[in-house]
């Protein structure tokens, strides 16, 4: 019986937790991204008070603008719950909308954080222009870059349902690329509380 089971696992490609190795290869990504950003996120701390010259982040952030991005890119999260479950029910065509429907949401978001960054730029602040500055653009770009790598994936995915590759019982490459999806969001948020909101 406990060969059987044994067996049972590794055919599926499971761990002994029950969890799949690629969750777990996943999460451990997860992990060490949290302190990727961490570190980057601790470098602007120390250096967001410490600008040699101007302009200051009290003195340009448009908050109310940020605040309007975030909700977009917050909203592209629900937009991916609402795939997975419509994938996990065989609806290959409302997941196919609701994983379109993300991907607009991440553009809607890149493209306003884009004309907040024109307008910094004209402000004066730019990545050699002080040590706040170049903390800001790295901090801020490296996770737009996460934003983007997130959005090809997820077109990924929808090539992939739309050739029918992705049936129900292979639901996990959509919930994974979810858990890729929300830990952005989740990234931004703190980001978005520590450089725009935290003066």
């Amino acid at each position: 019986m406990a060969q059987a089971a044994t067996a049972s696992v590794e055919e599926h490609g499971h761990t002994s937790t029950g969890v799949s190795n690629w969750k777990v290869g996943f999460w451990t990504f997860i992990a060490s991204e949290c302190l990727f950003f961490g570190t980057l996120i601790s470098t602007y701390m120390v250096y967001k008070g410490r600008a040699v010259v101007g302009p200051y982040p009290e003195e340009i952030f448009d908050v109310l603008h940020t605040t309007i991005s975030t909700t977009v890119l917050l909203f592209s999260s629900l937009a991916f719950v609402l795939a997975l479950h419509a994938t996990q029910q065989g609806k290959k065509g409302i997941a196919i909308l609701w994983l379109f429907f993300v991907i607009a949401m991440g553009a809607g978001f890149l493209y306003m954080e884009g004309t907040s960054y024109l307008k910094y730029i004209d402000y004066g602040l730019t990545l050699g222009s002080s040590t706040f500055g170049s903390a800001y653009y790295v901090l801020t770009g490296t996770h737009k870059v996460h934003v983007i790598l997130g959005m090809v994936w997820i077109g990924a995915l929808i090539w992939l349902l739309f050739r029918g590759r992705i049936p129900p019982a292979k639901s996990e490459q959509v919930e994974i690329a979810g858990l890729y999806w929300h830990f952005v969001d989740i990234i931004w948020i703190v980001i978005f509380t520590l450089v725009y909101l935290i003066q």
